[in-house]
């Protein structure tokens, strides 16, 4: 008999983790206690479903073993603390069966609570409802794996401090969090579609429920244009997703793959989404992100791209956004347009910031406006310190393979 949780059995608790996360919070009104809780449910079901299989009903299983924790936790203290005593006498009276409603985004908008900033609203987010490991998040935010840890913690402290009720905020409330809530879900979007670590290139289960959340945003305020923006944004690129990776899991690069693989129904539903965000007048980072994916989608081929107007949208983007990821796809824009010279010289800017200086994504940009220049050697310097650099496996394997390829012609 398996010792071990098969992978389906795998996705499926970290499908389930935010939502019954977001159930647990909502009833016992304690976020910190709810999420350990959640991980010792998680815990338990990884030591039992091996051996007695999965439950017919498996977020009513962790609903309830994720109860009895918290239930164990606040009869210990409800002699000292009333609110405890409050929120045990409440829970008793419910029993842990799987008619709640999907809380997930609610939890979303609990994260983001005014005390925090947004830094730590995002990064708290991330890890509690996202399911990414401390150290993904770090490397998303461009900071130490320890500085991380710190903020997440000092976050859940501050939200237990603030004593805040587990609901859906509305009007003002619900407005001065929206920016940090559509933050994450682009985060976790990216994650799935560019795993940052792992074996795998992307995680699709993750995209797929940014995606969803998402939508649920969408459908909850369907007139904002930044909401509709970053939905046509997530459609847009997740509609490449079969052509992202070959037959053994290897990555393939935008220009390389094949665009018969793309689902137009897909674009066009981005494309939609698109026209309707613009259409509302106010134009921000999600919408402009948005139509450089339409151009890249629209493209029948690498060589059809619409390089002028992305690096136009580029432009827009940095006037907005103080990001080095920005400043890094407009320099391979301005490569585009203008020649690999001017390319390059954009990039060497960014050597000065802290931000992006080590990361290796700045260093496989740098290779492959080096390689169409033919500068292989300097190239294959930069492809080397690209795969030391990253920690996607994937990503590492591509960027060993472009150096090696280089080496042939030497």
């Amino acid at each position: 008999m398996t010792t071990e949780l098969d992978e389906h059995s795998q996705h499926l608790l970290r499908d389930l983790a935010p939502q019954v996360l977001g159930i647990v919070a909502r009833r016992y009104r304690d976020f910190a206690a709810a999420e350990d809780a959640v991980q010792e449910a998680l815990i338990a079901a990884a030591l039992q479903w091996p051996q007695t299989g999965v439950p017919e009903n498996p977020r009513g299983w962790l609903i309830r073993v994720a109860s009895r924790r918290m239930l164990d936790a606040i009869r210990s203290e409800i002699a000292r603390r009333e609110r405890e005593q409050e929120v045990a006498l409440d829970a008793l009276r419910q029993d842990a069966t799987d008619v709640d409603p999907d809380d997930t985004l609610t939890l979303f908008f609990l994260c983001c609570h005014p005390s925090l900033t947004p830094a730590s609203a995002i990064a708290l987010t991330l890890r509690a409802v996202g399911g990414l490991t401390t150290a993904q998040i770090a490397h998303a935010f461009l900071v130490p794996e320890a500085t991380m840890a710190q903020r997440i913690s000092r976050a859940k402290a501050a939200i237990k401090t603030a004593g805040s009720r587990f609901h859906m905020p509305e009007g003002r409330e619900q407005s001065e969090r929206l920016a940090a809530v559509l933050h994450i879900l682009y985060l976790i979007f990216n994650e799935g579609y560019v795993a940052s670590a792992g074996e795998s290139a992307q995680r699709i289960e993750l995209s797929q429920e940014a995606i969803r959340l998402t939508r649920s945003l969408h459908a909850l305020m369907p007139e904002n244009p930044e909401v509709e923006g970053l939905l046509a944004l997530m459609v847009l690129t997740h509609a490449r997703r079969e052509a992202r990776t070959g037959p053994g899991g290897e990555l393939i690069p935008l220009d390389r793959q094949d665009r018969t693989l793309w689902k137009q129904p897909e674009i066009a539903e981005g494309a939609a989404l698109l026209q309707k965000a613009i259409s509302r007048g106010a134009v921000g980072a999600y919408q402009l992100q948005a139509a450089i994916a339409a151009l890249h989608d629209e493209a029948q081929r690498a060589e059809d791209t619409d390089w002028p107007q992305i690096l136009a949208l580029y432009e827009l983007m940095k006037r907005i956004s103080d990001n080095p990821m920005v400043a890094l796809n407009h320099a391979i824009a301005a490569a585009m347009v203008y020649g690999l010279t001017k390319g390059l010289e954009l990039l060497r800017a960014l050597d000065a910031d802290e931000r992006i200086a080590r990361h290796h994504r700045l260093d496989a940009a740098r290779a492959h406006l080096l390689e169409m220049a033919g500068d292989y050697k300097a190239a294959i310097a930069h492809y080397h310190m690209a795969a030391t650099r990253t920690t996607s496996l994937p990503e590492q394997q591509y960027l060993q393979t472009q150096a090696a390829r280089l080496c042939e012609r030497l």
